[in-house]
């Protein structure tokens, strides 16, 4: 296709197909407003923020904006609105702040923060538990579930103990029935839980006293649960929790967090829990 007969104007030569020409006509007005407003936004944002970079640091721009002094602002803006309530929490008990709807309410969205940062790796993100870890949203309670005990909990942490029952002290056939008889709920009609000793910590009713942290065993809420939950209560009568004679002891101890968490932090975690759904 020839210049001449081009309509839509000069071609720089480059035809294909005779039909797909290459034109010389200048782009559209618009489109080169747009290209130089870009390059000219972009040499402001550069000597404004902090953007080129040198050979040991950069620019540092004449806005002197920073990534931290953005956050170490808004941060102090949330501490200026939380500062109300962080200071009357402090001087209250738990007892009092339970009874201050204004804090709870407070509490239940800051909390939530506090605790996910310290507990939810053991108790779960909504307190229901964690394989090897108790629920904190349920009514059964090693050591109770009032708010001072809450509290005394969190500050100094917990470490309950069971002997090992295996070996010298039942038969594989005697933990069977033992652990058969706390499965199927019917602990207090196994002549064993008696005459080897289990009332002594576990009570004649079998529901546990929560001065010594021992487990209720008629409600089957499991403290170690399992795909086969029989098999994990047999494991427990032989081996004990916390037993320092037993090697294959189960595990169990919840940290203080004293030393770790202001005493604020830690009215805040207590209300927090309690209000979680299983507090008394």
């Amino acid at each position: 296709m020839s210049e001449k007969s081009n309509p839509h104007g000069q071609t720089t030569g480059h035809v294909w197909d005779d039909t797909l020409a290459e034109l010389t006509n200048q782009p559209p007005k618009w489109w080169m407003i747009g290209l130089h407003a870009s390059w000219i936004l972009v040499l402001v944002y550069g000597i404004y923020y902090p953007a080129w970079p040198l050979l040991h640091s950069h620019t540092k721009g004449i806005a002197g904006w920073t990534a931290v002094k953005e956050y170490k602002k808004d941060l102090a803006e949330v501490e200026s609105i939380r500062a109300p309530y962080e200071a009357k929490i402090a001087k209250m008990d738990v007892k009092a702040i339970l009874a201050d709807n204004e804090l709870k309410e407070y509490i239940s969205r800051s909390g939530k923060v506090l605790f996910g940062d310290n507990c939810a790796a053991c108790h779960g993100s909504g307190g229901q538990g964690n394989p090897g870890f108790p629920s904190l949203v349920d009514d059964d309670w090693l050591y109770g579930g009032k708010i001072d005990t809450i509290l005394q909990t969190i500050t100094n942490g917990r470490q309950g103990m069971m002997p090992k029952m295996g070996g010298n002290q039942l038969t594989p056939e005697e933990i069977d029935k033992l652990a058969n008889a706390i499965y199927n709920g019917k602990v207090t009609e196994e002549p064993l839980f008696t005459a080897k000793g289990c009332v002594g910590c576990h009570g004649p009713d079998g529901k546990g006293m929560q001065a010594l942290g021992s487990a209720n065993l008629t409600d089957k809420i499991w403290r170690f649960k399992a795909e086969d939950q029989l098999a994990s209560i047999k494991y427990t009568i032989a081996h004990g929790v916390n037993d320092p004679s037993d090697p294959k002891t189960r595990k169990a101890k919840m940290p203080a967090w004293k030393n770790r968490l202001s005493e604020t932090q830690i009215k805040k975690l207590a209300v927090y829990v309690h209000e979680l759904g299983g507090g008394q």
